[in-house]
């Protein structure tokens, strides 16, 4: 009787984790899709305002603002990005990771659209939605689109996926990077 108990735990135990991945795995999907990106219409009224703030010195001189760190949402900007490339012709699918200094682009090009071109196009894109000093790197190596996502739930904290970031930074810079400086 005993082990019959024991044995059921064990197999309710093993669907609930069955569950659980699934769960996780429909959970990615739902972030991952652009047609989730539906606007409420407070959230629209709110796109559409003007931003604007002022302060004096004496405000930001106070101990609650002397530990204000300003936040950047990552999510948002590789959204952001990606849109951005996509409306150009000659793109069909875009991969962006944004980290906390680099933003890594991977992406599947048409063959009308030049390889140097497609290449400045995501990375003016990229340059354009981002902070001055982030690294920005693209390619075509569309095999990257899996490595990037691979990252996807990664955090800014744990930084264990230095070693995968700099292999594919090493990869991409095997193909065009745009902006001949």
């Amino acid at each position: 009787m005993f082990l019959s108990l024991v044995f059921a735990m064990f197999v309710i135990a093993g669907c609930g984790n069955t569950e659980n991945a699934t769960d996780e795995r429909e959970q990615i999907s739902d972030e991952l899709d652009p047609t989730e990106e539906l606007q409420s219409p407070a959230e629209q009224e709110q796109n559409d305002r003007l931003g604007y703030v002022r302060y004096t010195k004496d405000q930001l001189n106070n101990d609650g603002e002397q530990n204000h760190t300003a936040k950047v949402d990552r999510t948002e900007m590789a959204n952001m990005i990606t849109r951005i490339i996509l409306r150009n012709d000659g793109f069909d699918e875009v991969a962006t990771l944004v980290t906390d200094e680099e933003v890594l682009i991977a992406y599947q090009k048409n063959d009308e659209l030049e390889d140097d071109r497609a290449a400045d196009i995501a990375k003016r894109s990229a340059m354009s939605a981002t902070p001055r000093f982030y690294h920005v790197y693209v390619s075509d190596n569309e095999s990257l689109m899996n490595d990037i996502h691979s990252l996807h739930n990664s955090s800014s904290q744990n930084k264990n996926y230095d070693n995968t970031i700099n292999q594919i930074i090493k990869e991409m810079k095997k193909t065009p990077q745009g902006l001949n400086k």
